[in-house]
């Protein structure tokens, strides 16, 4: 196998001889480029970690990295994912001169006056070099240049840290005689040209001692003028007058001749970025934010009675779901042409389940996005119970309780939102489109993870929450981000995470993903569901716990429920008994069903209610012709002709046990139902057709996605690859290029040598040429750097072409690897 040239020259055996020389001092990187060509696997693992948009797709090689992560887009992206300090860090580098020395830095965050700015400044530098943002030697610290257009803008627009633009910008625009006047007012020489005027002014506020002592010259006020715009804004709305020092009259006009001020625009001053820092005292913020505020604990409760109060919420948020579940099982609402429920269904959801509107919202907008709830595809569309909501009912409470709190933590729908306004001053419904923020999946892991900061049983004081993510996300969501502060607050204590404002202890596994730990922890704290009832003589049933799903099902069907609370209590009614018999119970049934979940005897009125109520149920049987009454009894026929209630039914004999109806069935029915009887509605083969309440099902569903933040975090996997794949795109655009020559000789080697060596310069890194005929019989040369040999196919990086190629093993004629001074 051929491997370049061989042998030896004099020459080369005279340059063994030779003493070593000493290895060279290393060169200062010049570009971001070769700042990232010095750093390690492990940190360009770090900074595809932290900034994952740069991933996708994987860069071709190292140059083409640092231009994506010089892209204003991704520079902006990696900004708003940096705390108060590090932040204020990167602002001070924006103003500072470029490269920047750390004396220089230190200065401008007033290092010598808080003495915590030296213990964070070096892992907050470390943190803006590992997102590649700042790069450089330790001494030379160089801020990209999309973050200093960021956080220092020019073109007259203060930043962040409210200083304007430097003299060199601000006295673009005065002719230079002007300059000299200025220059001479402010006791300075003159220069020759308008750069080196500039630079003489710029020097004289660059010297404290010089700069206050012409400013100690003032007259009364100018320095009250200059505190005005000190920290910003800059910009003075003072019309600019070429005034010279002896005509001034007013402390601006002594301001303006001496270059305090100089013009910025037909109506306003600026003051440069040199007099403000002088002003400042040197320093570029007028607050430091070193470190986090702390959380303050509003009060401590016990851990276990945290724990059981979270406990007894989210049992209740379990039924709560089930209940409001149950409710659209049976009659199911419209959706709304544009998507969305409508404010009259939402209202009647909440007075039947007894709730606050916004809350009601909450629960019907997790169950959607948990994937409970969906619209059933009809003509007709309406809200409905999907088949994942019977698989969640056979669940127990803490593995049902699982879902919604995994639902919730995930969820970019924002329930809070329902009844705002959108844009374009629409408002917007719940279960409707306008709902999704991308920021709240991370506000409320931020928030819980407060939470799990603090002392056990600790309640955490809403402001001081907030002004702790405030301060670790300060570009982020602005108002949106300190109310979903609060939302999370409420949301957490309504699902059961926390328990009067401490976060139970069973939840803290759910932030690390833990699943597992935090239902074997909740299962014991959750009341045991009862199986028995207490059946009482005045047709009430008492339910003193909460009771299993299908017993409670049952009974929700056959009774009415009165009242809720730490008992519940459910009525009997020839309604709700008639209700039952509907959904398909007989009577026999329902008398084995109360024996059997009764811990009394069942009372003989409740027995003689569903005895009388069964007897008359179905004598009438309603069908379609448009509509037919028919009974055995033609008694009870010449009963309902003669009754003047039904009159607007408009019924007519067509036989002694059949009655023709002008109606609709459905309306008969109800008709019938209102007047005391206790009609059945008929198929047309003469069947009871029974209509359960769990019937109302949508077919299979896919839940909601979340709607993403930017790009997936980038998996371990995927990372490994990446700096591996971005390492042999480097490597192979050093080699020099060599154009393909088809009729050129060609590197022949045995298929399992070629195999071989291509495999070990997958492991190795290195490049390699090899022979290459197309399917088209054309033979070329290449230098490839290889990334995977599988399944007869070779990943490499093309050097010729500059991009990744995959080539056939059985069209490679051989391989030789490069001559030392090739690769």
């Amino acid at each position: 196998m051929s491997t370049g040239r061989t042998g030896g020259s004099p020459r080369a055996k005279t340059a063994k001889a030779a003493p070593r020389a000493q290895a060279p001092a290393p060169v200062a990187p010049r570009t971001l480029a070769e700042d990232l060509r010095g750093r390690d696997d492990d940190a360009l693992g770090a900074l595809l970690r932290a900034r994952p948009d740069l991933v996708h797709p994987v860069p071709a090689d190292l140059t083409q990295l640092a231009t994506r992560s010089s892209t204003r887009a991704s520079v902006i992206r990696a900004l708003e994912r940096l705390d108060r300090f590090t932040l204020q860090v990167a602002e001070a580098l924006a103003v500072a001169a470029d490269p920047c020395e750390p004396a220089e830095l230190r200065t401008l965050l007033g290092a010598a006056q808080e003495p915590e700015v030296e213990a964070v400044l070096g892992p907050a530098l470390a943190t803006l070099r590992d997102a590649a943002l700042l790069w450089g030697e330790p001494e030379r610290l160089r801020l990209i240049r999309t973050a200093r257009d960021v956080l220092a803008p020019s073109g007259g627009q203060p930043g962040p840290t409210g200083l304007g633009p430097v003299l060199s910008e601000a006295g673009a625009g005065i002719s230079p005689g002007r300059l000299q006047e200025i220059l001479a007012d402010a006791g300075l020489p003159s220069t020759h040209d308008q750069v080196s005027a500039l630079a003489s002014l710029s020097a004289l506020f660059a010297d404290r001692a010089r700069a206050e002592a012409l400013l100690a010259q003032a007259p009364e006020g100018a320095r009250a003028a200059l505190n005005k715009l000190v920290w910003g804004p800059p910009f003075g709305a003072t019309p600019p007058r070429a005034v010279r020092a002896a005509d001034a009259r007013t402390p601006v006009e002594w301001l303006q001749a001496r270059g305090f001020l100089l013009p910025a625009g037909r109506d306003a001053v600026v003051l440069p970025r040199e007099v403000a820092l002088f002003l400042r005292d040197g320093l570029a913020h007028r607050q430091l934010e070193p470190t986090a505020p702390t959380v303050a604990t509003s009060r401590t409760i016990g851990p276990d009675q945290a724990d059981r109060a979270a406990a007894a919420q989210a049992f209740t948020a379990v039924r709560t779901v089930e209940e409001a579940l149950d409710l659209w099982s049976n009659e199911p609402p419209t959706v709304l042409r544009a998507g969305g429920l409508g404010v009259r269904d939402l209202r009647r959801a909440a007075q039947a389940l007894d709730l606050p509107e916004p809350t009601t919202a909450f629960w019907y907008e997790l169950a959607y996005g948990a994937g409970l709830l969906a619209p059933d595809g009809e003509a007709d569309e309406r809200w409905a119970p999907t088949p994942a909501y019977d698989e969640w009912l056979r669940q127990d409470v803490a593995e049902r309780w699982l879902l919604l709190a995994r639902t919730w933590l995930a969820a970019t729908r924002l329930a809070a939102l329902v009844g705002s306004r959108d844009a374009k001053d629409k408002v917007l419904p719940a279960l409707g489109g306008g709902l999704d923020r991308a920021l709240a999946p991370e506000i409320r892991r931020d928030v819980l993870s407060l939470l799990a900061s603090l002392p056990p049983g600790g309640t955490g004081e809403p402001a001081s929450l907030t002004a702790r993510v405030r301060w670790e996300r300060p570009l982020r969501g602005g108002e949106l981000r300190d109310r979903l502060v609060g939302w999370t607050l409420d949301e957490a204590e309504q699902l059961g995470l926390t328990g009067r404002g401490a976060l139970a202890r069973y939840a803290v596994p759910l932030l690390d993903g833990d699943e597992t730990s935090a239902q074997a922890r909740l299962a014991p704290l959750l009341p045991e569901p009862l199986d028995q009832v207490i059946l009482q003589p005045d047709l009430t049933a008492i339910a003193p716990g909460p009771l299993r799903t299908p017993l409670a099902q049952t009974l929700g069907v056959a009774a009415d429920v009165e009242s809720k609370g730490g008992a519940t209590v459910y009525r009997f009614t020839p309604d709700s008994v008639r209700r039952a018999l509907d959904a398909g119970r007989s009577a026999a049934e329902l008398h084995a069903f109360l024996a059997e979940h009764s811990s009394t005897p069942v009372p003989q009125p409740l027995s003689y209610l569903i005895d009388d109520v069964a007897r008359r149920h179905g004598r009438l049987r309603v069908g379609a012709a448009s509509a037919y009454l028919r009974c055995d009894d033609d008694a009870l026929l010449d009963e309902l002709l003669a009754d003047r209630r039904a009159a607007q039914l408009r019924l007519r004999r067509l036989a002694p046990t059949v009655l023709a109806a002008q109606a609709e069935p459905t309306a008969v029915l109800t008709a019938l139902r209102a007047m005391g009887y206790a009609p059945a509605a008929e198929s047309a083969d003469g069947d009871v057709l029974i209509s359960r309440p769990d019937a109302r099902r949508t077919p299979p569903r896919t839940p909601p996605a979340p709607v993403p933040d930017g790009p997936p975090p980038v998996t371990r996997a995927l990372l490994s690859a990446a700096v591996k794949a971005i390492r042999a795109g480097d490597r192979a655009a050093t080699v020099p290029h060599r154009a393909e020559t088809p009729g050129g000789p060609l590197p022949r080697t045995p298929a399992a040598e070629t195999l071989a060596t291509l495999q070990t310069a997958v492991l190795t890194g290195d490049p390699v040429w090899i022979g290459y005929v197309n399917a088209e019989g054309a033979a070329s040369q290449r230098v490839i750097e290889p990334v995977r040999v599988e399944g007869g196919f070779v990943t490499a990086f093309d050097q010729f072409h500059e991009e990744m190629r995959t080539f056939s093993l059985h069209r490679i004629t051989g391989v030789a690897e490069l001559a030392a001074d090739e690769a």
